[in-house]
């Protein structure tokens, strides 16, 4: 019995040779049970399925080179080792690589920077910067021998020559490649373009990731200048497209994006041209009718020609009134023995009514004199200064008897009724 008996340690340090040696590299899938970044870099999670779980651990040397972070929940396969840590006898998991399940890591680490990019507001509409329309100064970031360079370079040549172009030269593949495509955008920053463009040719998903890293983002959207990316084909849609103020589908079209075309340019400045011509040949035009029409005015408004003008004008109403007068003449020459035969026999007639008249008036007149009236006997009685009846008159009573002539004072002797 004494023979079989070993320590702790020693138990220990047998299973873990034991195990390290059987499990030097294997391949293990697991739901990520829980999830810890050490500020040291390195990551400590464990995996687990329907019925146990594993401690893992990944060292910060491997962090580095992982795409994408891990997450609670995340359905992952992990490529490593076991491992046994003596002192306390607890065996864990050694990571080295680890691929999300059912898809590839880059894809995912797409998905994951992509969903904090946006919650952290850098695909805003709102916040892009508007590309100018005239550009005079351009700098390209990209690498100087590629052959986006040299397609950029041509479409400039072609579409507009007078801009003045900079030449960044930057890694654009490989690990380092984000890091100084960011230093390399800051730098262009601080030179006083009109527009940045940022690029490089086509690629597959790994030459092209370093426009996916977070960097770059930062870069971009940290930017007061407008940035344009230009990164693959058109159906590769990089991180820096989604950040920046305007996405190319290749280096070329980000050239004919931005650019104007000198033929469109001489084209319209023809068109302006001719427009132009034809808009101050009716300018002239108009203001010759304007001329003519006052030189017009002018002469209608001269003293002699509205001499003129009354003078013809005198004339004509002098003729009229000619011809009027003799129209009337001959008219009422026609007319004349009639009239005077009619007018003697109205004037005859209106004498004969006021001498029938007059008789009459004179005939009233003499009704109505208090002469003629006296001299028939009629007189007026009077008593006390005021006129009385004869019935009024009593017996003794003095009263005054008065016609046109004579005044007499009389007293009532008599009185009868007659």
């Amino acid at each position: 019995m004494s023979q079989n008996m070993m320590t702790v340690s020693s138990l220990n340090t047998k299973i873990k040779s034991l195990l390290e040696a059987t499990f030097m590299h294997i391949l293990v899938e697991g739901e990520v049970a829980s999830v810890t970044y050490h500020t040291s870099g390195h990551v400590y999670f464990s995996i687990k399925d329907k019925e146990s779980s594993v401690k893992c651990v990944m060292w910060r040397s491997n962090v580095l080179k992982l795409k994408f972070r891990l997450e609670k929940g995340m359905h992952i396969v992990v490529e490593g080792s076991v491992g046994v840590y003596t002192p306390r006898g607890e065996y864990q998991f050694y990571a080295v690589h680890i691929e999300p399940y059912g898809k590839g890591a880059l894809a995912l680490a797409y998905e994951q920077l992509k969903e904090k990019l946006k919650a952290k507001g850098y695909f805003d509409a709102q916040r892009k910067k508007a590309v100018p329309k005239h550009i005079k100064k351009i700098a390209l970031v990209t690498a100087k021998e590629s052959a986006a360079l040299h397609d950029m370079i041509k479409i400039i040549e072609k579409r507009w020559s007078l801009v003045e172009v900079w030449i960044i030269d930057t890694l654009v593949q490989g690990e380092s490649a984000s890091a100084q495509i960011a230093k390399s955008l800051q730098y262009a920053d601080r030179l006083g373009m009109d527009i940045i463009v940022v690029g490089r040719g086509g690629g597959s998903t790994e030459d092209l990731w370093c426009f996916n890293e977070e960097v770059v983002a930062d870069a971009i959207f940290a930017m007061q200048t407008p940035v344009v990316s230009a990164v693959g084909h058109e159906v590769d849609v990089m991180i820096s497209d989604l950040v920046a103020d305007l996405r190319a589908p290749t280096p070329s079209a980000a050239m004919e994006m931005i650019l104007p075309d000198t033929q469109e340019i001489l084209y319209m400045l023809e068109e302006s041209t001719q427009r132009f011509i034809y808009g101050i040949e009716q300018k002239i035009y108009q203001k010759m009718l304007a001329l003519k029409h006052i030189e017009e005015l002018l002469v209608r408004s001269s003293p002699l020609q509205q001499l003129k003008e009354v003078r013809t004008e005198f004339n004509r109403l002098e003729e009229e009134f000619k011809r009027l007068i003799r129209y009337r003449l001959e008219r009422f020459e026609s007319q004349l023995p009639i009239l005077q035969k009619s007018f003697r026999q109205s004037l005859s007639f209106i004498l004969q009514q006021k001498e029938q008249y007059l008789e009459y008036m004179r005939k009233k007149t003499e009704m109505n004199d208090p002469k003629l009236q006296c001299k028939k006997g009629w007189v007026q009685v009077s008593s006390h200064g005021k006129p009385v009846s004869l019935e009024n008159i009593a017996i003794n009573d003095r009263f005054m008897l008065t016609d046109a002539f004579i005044k007499i004072e009389a007293i009532c002797l008599e009185k009868k009724e007659i």
